[in-house]
Order: structure tokens, then C-alpha cells, then sequence
């Protein structure tokens, strides 16, 4: 998904989030894309995902897929 304009985008961490500020950023994006970013570097790089990717992605961390 290149070239996508992430300025405008609001960004949202988990209720989960503790408060050492080790997270990442979500945003939901236009056409159902998710844009994920580091809160620690708010103005660097961003992953943006396609609806099926993070949809696959969200089932795979609750099924436990990515548990170590």
C-alpha cells in the first residue's frame, strides 16, 4: 500500500497499553487499511497493512499463533 498519506490519520494505542510507553499505534485508514507505528517515534516509519492482512494478523495473535 504505497504511498499513503498517514498526516490526517488518528492514531490510537490498546487500552492494554501500560504506561512504560513501549507500544505500538494503530490507525484505521480509508479502504479498510491499518496503518501500525511505534509511539516512541511518532514521526517515523509506518507499516500500512490491507484489510485481509491485518485481518489475518488479528486472528493469528488470538489463535496464539505468535505466542513464544
Amino acid at each position: 500500500m504505497a504511498n499513503t498519506d498517514l498526516h490526517a490519520a488518528t492514531w490510537f494505542k490498546s487500552s492494554h497499553s501500560g504506561s512504560q510507553g513501549d507500544c505500538v499505534e494503530v490507525a484505521w485508514l480509508g479502504g479498510g487499511a491499518v496503518g501500525v507505528r511505534d509511539s516512541k517515534n511518532p514521526t517515523g516509519p509506518a507499516l500500512v497493512f490491507a484489510a485481509g492482512q491485518w485481518d489475518s494478523f488479528t486472528a493469528g495473535v488470538v489463535a496464539g499463533v505468535f505466542d513464544c
